[in-house]
């Protein structure tokens, strides 16, 4: 497992402050940084690249092929600062979901800007019960297997791996 306080600060931070602003809004803050890192937790435990059991996804983050191509073409492509962000953390466009399991810049852009598609707020800074309910709907969806229950006990257990 990556350590949780390093991934938030040497990964998600950067990848955040990259983003700040390309849209003409903030997509910093500790809000933003505690969902990113939750959802790694609790998609991989911050340690599969590729979905281990079944299924296509890929990275800390397990972000579906399906997905990625989806806010390439609907998102990212009608935004073009936000796109040279992308380029330059992929080096190419369009970007193939491969890339994300050896990039990790890459992997928490491209599941911060799944986020930002959501017309709903962050949940507040340190509101885990809220940031698993907000996960659990916009992220995994009614029909994935995640629950809230399983957001919280990866958040718990973060603390006990440094």
């Amino acid at each position: 497992m990556l350590n949780p306080n390093q991934f938030r600060n040497e990964i998600i931070r950067p990848v955040l402050t990259m983003l700040d602003g390309r849209d003409g809004k903030s997509w910093t803050g500790a809000a933003a940084e505690e969902l990113l890192l939750g959802t790694a937790l609790v998609e991989s435990n911050l340690t599969w690249l590729v979905q281990h059991r079944e299924g296509p996804a890929v990275s800390v983050f397990q972000l579906e092929p399906a997905t990625i191509k989806d806010i390439q073409e609907n998102f990212i492509r009608h935004r073009p600062m936000l796109r040279e962000a992308v380029e330059l953390t992929a080096g190419v466009w369009p970007i193939m979901p491969g890339a994300l399991k050896g990039n990790l810049y890459l992997a928490a852009m491209m599941c911060r800007i799944h986020y930002r598609r959501v017309p709903a707020p962050l949940p507040e800074a340190g509101d885990v019960g809220g940031q698993a309910k907000y996960w659990k709907k916009y992220y995994n969806t009614t029909k994935g297997k995640g629950t809230v229950g399983k957001y919280r006990e990866a958040w718990k257990r973060r603390g006990q791996s440094g």
